[in-house]
């Protein structure tokens, strides 16, 4: 079995948003590819285009696209690396559960969904669930009923009790032990795994917005893939958003990479399903930047972008705030290093969970406000919504594992420089 086989399959047994990207090119060719900086540039965007350039030319990440916006328009917009632009296919991974979420959000205007709801009813597999308790002597898993009903605003906050296996040893162990496929493989048995802790106890990051996804399919009586795109993708103009990709959007893939434990970036060719069994609202969809953007901005002027109306204002206020009491957001610890390093957006910050967004509670070492909204997806892309200044931006690239020190570092000289031109315009 070749290392990249093992890569693949991991990715698809056991990643929270996985996917593929189809082989385009190697390494060779970043610094041709990586133009130089626009000298129209504000001084601190300037200095962004800089440090991304840099960071692709000296091979330290693969291509990266970058783009911020104010409610006023986009204000930056950077594409470097061999065949990326701006319009370069990613898979976004779990950046796909905050287009859910407005899914779910539309159904729950509309009346069809309630967030107290108890999801049993509508679902019958959550009728009735089981918490893990542990393993006994002979690895066999040990279950007790569940204290309470699952709703809808537990799935929504990721407060249900489902975790992820590449952050959750005792799924993981379940996963291994029962041979259960991992939410990635878009098998419908993978929703057979049980809980590990009982719904509203606690915040652990998991599986609960595929299980959304099944309900906004439930009472739409469509699949997620038609639903978004005859209600989210098509009024935003998003038309390179989905779960099935054609083979003209394949060409526009971007090139998928792992980083080896020597720093240096090994090319990865994978797809994700294209004939699933169900779709992963948690985190199938690809996208490109720029229509990702579209839908950021969709949330920046609360629900309408473009002349479409997606949501209520009053829907996305709804959607900002903290609905996890006094539960906390945690770093989400990794079992699997090949997939994930140690993940937290605010480390030492409390952080809050919306509908389906990481609030921080105090103003972000980088620019943006307290009470923004935020999430990312595996492969390393990440975005940021924040209503009080009103700023929005988001930073894709193609690479495992998730965490990774290099962007991380990127994505914040990227928020800051695009909030220091904004503060000087």
């Amino acid at each position: 079995m070749t290392g990249e086989y093992r890569s693949r399959r991991d990715v698809l047994c056991t990643a929270t948003a996985l996917a593929a990207g189809s082989s385009i090119a190697g390494l060779a060719g970043f610094r041709a590819e990586a133009a130089d900086s626009d000298p129209a540039l504000s001084p601190s965007l300037g200095q962004v285009d800089q440090a991304l350039r840099q960071a692709v030319n000296s091979r330290t990440v693969p291509g990266i696209v970058a783009i911020g916006a104010t409610d006023k328009g986009v204000v930056y917009e950077g594409a470097f690396g061999p065949s990326i632009t701006a319009d370069s296919l990613f898979w976004i991974a779990s950046m796909t559960k905050a287009v859910t979420a407005t899914a779910c959000m539309q159904l729950v205007e509309q009346g069809k969904l309630q967030l107290d709801q108890p999801m049993g009813k509508l679902l019958p597999q959550l009728e009735s669930p089981k918490v893990l308790e542990g393993f006994d002597a002979n690895g066999a898993p040990n279950f007790r009923p569940a204290k309470r009903a699952i709703t809808l605003r537990h799935l929504l906050t990721h407060t249900a009790g489902f975790t992820y296996s590449i952050w959750s040893d005792p799924i993981a162990k379940y996963e291994k032990v029962t041979g259960i496929p991992g939410i990635g493989e878009c098998k419908n048995a993978s929703f057979t795994v049980p809980l590990v802790f009982d719904p509203g106890d606690r915040w652990e990051y998991g599986i609960n917005i595929d299980w959304v996804g099944k309900a906004v399919e439930a009472v739409s009586d469509q699949s997620l893939e038609v639903y978004f795109r005859e209600n989210l993708f098509t009024p935003l103009g998003m038309t390179d958003t989905g779960f099935l990709i054609s083979a003209a959007q394949k060409a526009r893939v971007a090139q998928m990479y792992n980083r080896e434990q020597d720093g240096s970036l090994k090319p990865m060719a994978f797809e994700m399903p294209q004939r699933p069994e169900f779709f992963m609202g948690g985190g199938a969809l690809f996208s490109t930047p720029r229509n990702y953007m579209q839908f950021l901005q969709m949330l920046l002027h609360d629900g309408t972008f473009n002349g479409a109306r997606v949501l209520k204002p009053e829907t996305v206020a709804l959607m900002r705030q903290n609905h996890i009491g006094d539960l906390n957001v945690v770093t989400l610890k990794t079992i699997n290093p090949g997939l994930s390093n140690d993940a937290n957006l605010f480390p030492g910050m409390a952080q809050k969970w919306g509908l389906s967004f990481d609030i921080n509670t105090e103003p972000g070492p980088a620019g943006r406000s307290a009470g923004s909204l935020a999430w990312a997806g595996l492969f390393n892309t990440y975005f940021w919504v924040d209503p009080n200044k009103r700023v929005t931006g988001t930073i894709m690239t193609q690479l495992l594992p998730f965490a990774d020190g290099p962007v991380l570092k990127l994505f914040a000289e990227f928020e800051r420089g695009v909030y220091a031109a904004v503060a000087s315009a």
